[in-house]
């Protein structure tokens, strides 16, 4: 999903929010406003969940609206979705991958397989680092490592330091990760001729059993 239907999806919810609780009679908490309330939360709680992975701000502050009311649960879910959607346009998220759950990885990964299969191996080789780089991040956030410092996002080259320091993995497996982001780099400029189909037919698998093995 790019990320201008991710920015509408949520426009169009926190405009029917802008409007419900703009509306007379919200505050004074009729039944029909306590229904149409509980309804909206709903739908930006599934919007956010849809959109972010369980290891984002945006979640954890999501899960903060237990024993709400229904119009303080509106309120709440309303201002997650509205940073979700402002960080959204301002670019400050890092890829479309890193929007979605850590359950649809493999289907990048699906994707560069059939794009190897074509002949694609530069395309295959960039979506399979995007990828790479995603579960680095959701692998910090389940360890405990930051993933940013001085409010700016670390490299993957130092996340992947990072986590070997933290024990989520050895120094082999640090070494093989740091092969592949070279061929990552090397395929994201334009560097093609350094490297060949069946490198990046290792790359594709190599990741995906990265990712098994170390689930995040």
């Amino acid at each position: 999903m790019a990320i201008a239907d991710m920015v509408r999806q949520l426009d169009e919810l926190i405009a029917k929010s802008d409007s419900l609780m703009e509306s007379a009679g919200w505050d004074a908490g009729t039944n029909k406003a306590w229904e149409a309330s509980g309804v909206l939360a709903n739908r930006l709680e599934a919007a956010v969940t849809r959109l972010t992975t369980d290891g984002s701000v945006y979640k954890q502050q999501l899960d903060r609206r237990q024993g709400l009311s229904a119009h303080s649960r509106l309120r709440h879910d309303y201002t997650v979705a509205k940073s979700l959607r402002d960080d959204l346009k301002a670019g400050w998220t890092e890829t479309v991958v890193e929007l979605v759950h850590a359950d649809t990885y493999g289907d990048y990964l699906e994707m560069a397989e059939a794009l190897l299969a074509k002949g694609y191996k530069d395309a295959a080789a960039v979506i399979t680092g995007t990828s790479l780089e995603v579960h680095v991040r959701a692998l910090c956030s389940k360890n405990g490592v930051a993933r940013a410092v001085a409010g700016k996002p670390k490299k993957a080259d130092t996340m992947n330091a990072d986590l070997k320091k933290a024990s989520a993995y050895d120094g082999l497996q640090q070494k093989q990760v740091t092969a592949w982001l070279d061929l990552r780099n090397k395929a994201a400029h334009g560097d093609y001729a350094d490297y060949d189909h069946s490198q990046v037919r290792l790359f594709v698998d190599g990741v995906r059993a990265f990712m098994m093995k170390y689930p995040a």
